[in-house]
């Protein structure tokens, strides 16, 4: 049976059952660009999709309840007889005596580390190819709330074991809500049930937000943003017999289809491999949340750096008037610098349009040395996040050479001013370099063919890029 035979059997039998022949045809016919960069967003998807399968699992066993202590006894010798939490306790249970539940628990861990850092690239490759310009920027703002949700859902599944690590995570929760202006304390004693830690219905909250809200909505803007993508058909990237007003590449049935299932057969057994081979989130080492303990060197998960080094880098500034504080020193850190980074990326597809007087559809998509500016731009200004981001993980690192706290503080306060400057300088540099000269680094320059004269001499012909 030829392709075309199975592929009008298989929509006979879908038009059948469900009257959608004309719609299932159309689906296994779209094309799909031939590159590994579009890859990048279906990654970000397979990781979705295993934290729901072990989500799920972990929800079966974990208990969210903080309103009372119980006394430990289990394998955890270092753990006998203390007091802890049920939600500490069901932890420690599914490390432990639960059947999978430690290789649930990392995998699901890992795919959250993998979910959000997939995101993060796909992101940048979006925005260094100017995927974002019309008729796209309903999908780029829908990508950047799924970022901002992955963040939010990350930090509510961390401050679930109620150990000591995801305690202080939410006491510095705590006092980044505080410092709201003139709603801070109604915030604060409204989500905690009153001054922290509260009554204990935090944790019930956050079971509710990470297990049930969160995962729904993502579902749902994950499902239109890919609608968005299916209805205006994907980008690419400028080549022979690629226009714009058509897509060079491969169709959804058969090949598309298997080469995707195999991608999602990979991520998940990339990310179960690293749950039971490779230890995360040991809460057996950190103890039990209490209030009078705390450990030096604490450090959240990678996606919540930027957010530590925001409120370790911000100088002690703070509002003031007739004696009393209206914007604390913590909301400069903890909501001004995280509302700018994504307010700009939610902005920038509409703020282009403007400064370049280009309001024309763009299906092909743009090679970063092809718009300096841009690219420029976009190094900087990463460049600056990522900065901040160190200053929040690599003070552990610093100490180890002898360098003061406060030394590594001034340090960075110095470079986030003074290196994205030079780097927009270097990466516009090297873009006009590169768009000049057309050398493509790791592929050995401009192709060249050599042609041969009817003298039997040879000439060297440069291909165009």
């Amino acid at each position: 049976m030829s392709r075309l035979e199975h592929e009008t059997d298989l929509v006979a039998a879908i038009d059948r059952r469900l009257g959608a022949g004309r719609v299932a045809r159309k689906a296994l016919r779209y094309v799909f660009p031939d590159h590994w960069s579009f890859m990048l967003g279906e990654i970000a998807l397979y990781a979705f999709l295993v934290l729901v399968a072990t989500g799920v699992y972990l929800a079966l066993f974990f208990s969210p309840d903080v309103s009372g202590t119980v006394v430990y006894h289990g394998p955890f010798d270092a753990l006998q007889g203390a007091e802890m939490t049920r939600a500490f306790r069901s932890t420690l249970e599914l490390s432990s005596t639960v059947p999978g539940g430690l290789l649930m628990r990392q995998t699901h861990h890992w795919a959250a580390l993998v979910f959000v850092a997939a995101m993060v690239v796909h992101l940048l490759r979006v925005f260094f190819t100017a995927a974002y310009r019309r008729p796209r920027e309903l999908t780029w703002l829908l990508g950047v709330g799924l970022l901002a949700m992955g963040v939010l859902e990350g930090f509510a599944g961390y401050s679930l074991p109620d150990d000591l690590l995801s305690g202080m995570g939410l006491a510095i929760a705590y006092s980044v809500a505080l410092s709201i202006p003139l709603l801070g304390g109604s915030i604060g004693a409204l989500v905690w049930g009153g001054q922290f830690p509260g009554p204990g219905v935090i944790e019930s909250r956050l079971y509710i937000l990470h297990v049930f809200i969160l995962p729904a909505v993502m579902a749902a803007l994950i499902a239109a943003h890919l609608a968005l993508v299916a209805r205006h058909k994907h980008s690419q990237f400028a080549g022979p017999g690629r226009r714009e007003d058509n897509v060079v590449g491969t169709p959804m049935w058969p090949g598309y289809a298997l080469r995707s299932l195999g991608l999602l057969f990979a991520v998940a057994a990339v990310l179960v491999l690293l749950g039971g081979l490779v230890q995360v989130n040991p809460v057996w080492q950190w103890g039990p949340y209490e209030l009078d303990r705390a450990t030096n060197g604490a450090q959240p998960d990678w996606y919540l750096g930027w957010l530590i080094g925001g409120l370790r880098l911000m100088p002690p500034l703070e509002i003031q008037l007739f004696g009393r504080t209206l914007v604390p020193n913590p909301f400069w850190g903890g909501i001004a610098f995280p509302g700018v980074v994504f307010t700009m990326l939610a902005a920038w597809p509409f703020l282009e349009p403007r400064l370049l007087r280009d309001r024309a559809r763009h299906d092909l998509l743009d090679r970063p040395r092809d718009h300096p500016w841009r690219t420029a731009f976009g190094v900087a200004f990463f460049s600056w996040v990522t900065l901040i981001f160190v200053a929040g993980a690599a003070d552990r690192l610093f100490y180890q050479f002898g360098i003061s706290y406060t030394s590594q503080v001034h340090l960075f306060r110095a470079m986030t001013l003074i290196a994205p400057p030079l780097v927009f300088v270097a990466a516009k540099v090297t873009c006009d370099q590169l768009r000049r000269t057309q050398v493509r680094p790791g592929r050995g320059g401009p192709s060249r063919r050599v042609r041969r004269r009817e003298d039997a001499g040879f000439d060297v012909v440069r291909d165009p890029p």
